[in-house]
């Protein structure tokens, strides 16, 4: 197959870029920064998927910049007819050039728009990329989308490969730094994805060096993603073809009450699922509906795809030559075939499994089984709830203390563990705007407990009362009550539990709430510092030492809970929204948090343990 300059077509030239970064990376912040390097990773992970690179090499070094090596064939840097210039210089500083939009160098590819390292560059201070190829070493240089030399040829080259180092513009972004831990997440996901690519990542800043590979590739992802769960069936595992369209699926069953699906095209997460997320489960609903009508098992009955999908963790890799996705953001499959073929190819394969291994079909069904009576059984928990007129959205819990205004987006709903401090944070308040719902104690775990349980507790009714949304296949983001939902806990070891069980009520039940912004930690001051007549308050030791230093001789009271300040200080220290510090709950990586509570809250105490032993004196802050 002929990759040179011919393989290169300009769409149109590079215009706006640094105009209005956001409409091509998304935002300018944490997120955006880190899309400038996943956007070439992913061109590296192109090469490999085309069958020419096994190996790719992240390395954040010490200035902020980033370089990214692959072992592929290298970018072309021989003269593009159409423009007189190097291939690389087109690549490179133009968007839309590329080879893949006419299938020939690329079958498949995530990097699909072209916009990719033409962006990467504009969006960079300073850009260099160098080429082994036709066994010499190549290089060019560029700031701010613009080239600062020629291509030139600086050596001699046994193998091929592509090199990217950049360093974001600070113009740009401002003084940010690559994230460890988000990149390894990104690097840790593609290894399971590509299980003939081994990958290396290289922090120069701290001295980490990390290698994945796994070639057991989405099978290893399944078993990863059980970690901390209890595990019921065997892990399925399905690759197939069919016109030009790979396909593959692993999934296994837990002993849980949700359902934790990653879908991808083309290595690329579609978060909003699509085509291939419903053949998946019109296949699965199927199969699993099939056998039960054969085994005699469920009479007169028929189960749903919510039934199949609780306890389910599964992984579904899509490998297409043309996907067609909805939105901007790749986040959504369109393709109308894919439903088709993913439905078939995966229905053909479960049917023969659960012919060889009726035990596991037999395991399966009987988790389903289960899962449909929690479901009716939730449901009759519902209807006698709304008879008795405890589930209306139109009643409002008595414990809560509403605010007056009906302004959805200039409202807040503080969430306040216990009584006493319910009550200074119902004297604090600004009735206006602030809304506050005390909690009586610890909330239901709910990685442990099913739907029904869990309507059945009088603290999470309140709750789902108090935000309007309902919860779970019933949420619905146009009810929602408060613009900002504060998690305001004591800084303490209960605290902290409340804290993490109400996060994972929100992660796993009214997840669009955290998507769009709307959840917030509260934080309340650790300790309080007079001198004199003076009070300061310090929200950490180190401000606490930092006071010591300024201030010398000091009084310092160290807050055991909120029930401790007046309403005054709670005022002041965490409701006011002049003085007060909120930490905006964000899901930077799914995988990561969703392993995380299944980790912390989940039934496997050896994994929770081994957890907390390794990352003990690491923790300052549980930031989810």
């Amino acid at each position: 197959m002929e990759y040179d300059a011919s393989s290169i077509k300009i769409l149109k030239g590079l215009e706006a870029v640094r105009k209005r970064p956001a409409m091509y990376i998304g935002d300018v912040g944490k997120k955006g920064f880190h899309h400038l390097l996943f956007e070439i990773v992913d061109n590296a992970v192109d090469e490999s998927i085309a069958g020419y690179a096994d190996e790719i090499v992240v390395t954040l070094h010490e200035d902020g910049s980033v370089e990214v090596r692959d072992n592929g064939r290298g970018i072309p840097v021989d003269i593009h007819k159409e423009t007189g210039k190097s291939a690389l210089e087109i690549v490179v500083t133009t968007l839309h050039a590329g080879g893949k939009f006419d299938k020939k160098s690329y079958k498949i590819s995530g990097g699909l728009h072209g916009v990719g390292i033409s962006v990467v560059c504009a969006l960079s201070e300073w850009m260099e990329v160098v080429v082994k190829r036709n066994g010499k070493v190549f290089r060019q240089r560029y700031a701010r989308g613009n080239p600062t030399t020629g291509v030139e040829v600086i050596g001699e080259a046994k193998d091929s490969g592509t090199i990217v180092r950049f360093k974001p513009d600070p113009l740009i972004f401002g003084e940010r730094s690559f994230d460890f831990e988000l990149v390894e997440e990104r690097i840790k996901e593609l290894s399971f994805l590509n299980k003939r690519v081994k990958f290396l990542l290289i922090d120069k800043r701290k001295g980490i060096e990390k290698e994945f590979s796994h070639k057991g590739g989405i099978v290893d992802f399944v078993s990863h993603l059980s970690q901390g769960y209890k595990v019921i069936s065997e892990n399925f595992y399905m690759d197939s073809e069919k016109n030009n369209i790979k396909v593959e699926v692993s999934f296994l069953y837990t002993d849980t009450y949700y359902e934790k699906l990653y879908s991808y095209v083309n290595n690329i997460r579609t978060e909003e699922g699509g085509t291939h997320v419903s053949g998946f489960k019109a296949a699965l609903t199927k199969a699993i509906n099939d056998f039960i009508s054969s085994k005699g098992l469920l009479k007169g009955k028929r189960v749903r795809g919510e039934d199949v999908g609780e306890g389910l963790i599964a992984v579904i890799s899509v490998l297409h030559p043309d996907p067609q996705f909805e939105g901007q953001t790749k986040t959504k499959l369109g393709n109308s075939e894919v439903k088709g073929i993913v439905e078939s190819l995966l229905f053909s394969s479960l049917k023969e499994w659960f012919e060889i291994r009726e035990d596991q079909a037999r395991i399966i069904a009987k988790k389903v089984i289960a899962n449909m009576e929690a479901r009716e059984a939730a449901r009759r928990v519902r209807e006698n709830l709304r008879r008795k007129s405890v589930f209306e959205t139109s009643l409002l819990p008595g414990k809560l203390a509403d605010c007056s205004s009906k302004e959805v987006e200039k409202t807040e709903l503080f969430i306040v563990e216990g009584d006493s401090a319910g009550g200074s944070a119902k004297q604090a308040r600004d009735r206006n705007f602030q809304a506050i719902l005390p909690l009586k104690g610890k909330i239901l775990n709910v990685e442990k407990a099913s739907m029904d349980k869990l309507l059945k507790s009088e603290e999470i009714r309140n709750i789902i009362l108090a935000i309007g949304t309902d919860m779970g296949e019933n949420f619905d983001y146009s009810k929602l009550r408060y613009g900002k939902i504060i998690i305001m806990t004591d800084a303490d070891v209960d605290g902290s539990h409340i804290k993490t069980l109400l996060l994972t009520l929100f992660f796993r039940y009214f997840r669009p709430l955290i998507e769009k912004g709307h959840i917030f930690l509260a934080k309340p001051p650790l300790y309080k510092v007079t001198k004199g007549k003076k009070v300061f308050y310090a929200y950490s030791d180190e401000e606490l030492e930092k006071l010591r230093k300024e201030l010398g001789n000091i009084g310092v009271q160290r807050y055991k809970g909120l029930g401790e300040m007046n309403p005054e200080q709670l005022w002041e220290t965490t409701m006011n929204p002049e003085t007060r510090i909120l930490k905006k709950v964000t899901i930077e990586d799914a995988i990561k948090a969703d392993e995380l509570f299944s980790i912390l809250l989940g039934e496997n105490v050896e994994v929770r343990r081994e957890y907390i032993q390794k990352h003990a004196l690491e923790v300052k802050e549980l930031d989810i």
